[in-house]
């Protein structure tokens, strides 16, 4: 496995990789890739395990993006693990671990007028849930996700749909500006007492932590109640919410699956098995002197 941080030496690489195992399988070699932003756990671990079974190359990228920060978030204190990091990858399988620097990523003019080239979703599908409170957020995320397809030719690339906003949002560039790259979403991994896995919650002291509990209860007696027959979006997201008290709930609402707007009933084709409406919550946490923003979802 090689940790590269130059894009140019990055492409010279994945041109070595792609004809060195062309040659062993005769036949095309896919990329995959991995965005991360570090610090992984086994909720990356899943997305990599996805990569290395589907592509004859897995790369992984791990870069802290200045850009989907806003000016009071935690970028400066954001986890930074590269040399923890890579050693997952490596014994996961991970053939290149990509890991610039913001000027290894970003043209100078961005360091001089904190401006550069952004990719912007609507306006619509960006001004909700975690748009709503992070304006620009996304446009960031945007950026880098189409900056690290460009940069590494990917033919897959694999994202948690923890994230369920933000895969929503990739599938919507990807699809309407022709990138011809497959998008996969992966299962929400959790630990043994449901709070889903996130790089943040090592920011949780153990009190903050039973707290933050609240929030997969919450969505998990949601889902209960929905099995039993209830249709109605706010029955389903005041229940939930009655299990955060405590919080600060910055948002529990419940969208549907294929628009990502908000829903007042939950119809369903009783002959099919997919879910049509989707519970997103995010909540914040006080964790001795810091606030830690998690956010959690379920299928419905």
């Amino acid at each position: 496995m090689k940790i590269i941080s130059n894009v140019e030496e990055l492409r010279n690489e994945l041109k070595s990789l792609q004809k060195e195992k062309g040659a062993d399988v005769k036949a095309d070699v896919k990329v995959g890739l991995v965005p991360t932003m570090g610090a992984l756990h086994k909720g990356h671990l899943s997305l990599i395990e996805k990569c290395r079974s589907e592509n004859e190359i897995a790369v992984v990228s791990i870069f802290v993006n200045p850009t989907q920060f806003g000016p009071n978030e935690d970028y400066d204190k954001y986890p930074r693990t590269l040399e923890a990091d890579s050693k997952l990858c490596e014994k996961a399988g991970v053939d290149i671990v990509f890991a610039p620097s913001p000027r290894d990523i970003y043209d100078e003019y961005y360091f001089t007028h904190k401006e550069t080239t952004l990719i912007c979703p609507p306006y619509d599908v960006v001004n909700k849930l975690c748009g709503k409170t992070r304006p620009g957020h996304f446009d960031g995320v945007c950026t880098i996700v189409g900056k690290l397809f460009n940069i590494t030719k990917c033919d897959r690339a694999y994202f948690g749909k923890k994230d369920a906003q933000q895969l929503f949002i990739i599938k919507k560039m990807v699809r309407e500006l022709n990138f011809d790259i497959e998008i996969t979403g992966c299962p929400i991994v959790r630990e043994e007492d449901g709070l889903a896995m996130s790089s943040r919650n090592t920011y949780l002291t153990e009190n903050a932590r039973k707290k933050a509990l609240n929030i997969s209860r919450g969505l998990y007696k949601a889902k209960e109640l929905h099995k039993k027959g209830v249709k109605e979006a706010d029955t389903l997201t005041d229940t939930a919410l009655a299990y955060m008290e405590g919080l600060d709930v910055e948002y529990a609402e419940i969208v549907s699956v294929d628009t990502f707007e908000k829903i007042d009933i939950i119809e369903k084709d009783p002959k099919s098995k997919e879910s049509t409406a989707i519970m997103l919550v995010a909540a914040k946490v006080n964790s001795e002197n810091s606030t830690v923003r998690l956010i959690d979802n379920i299928d419905l």
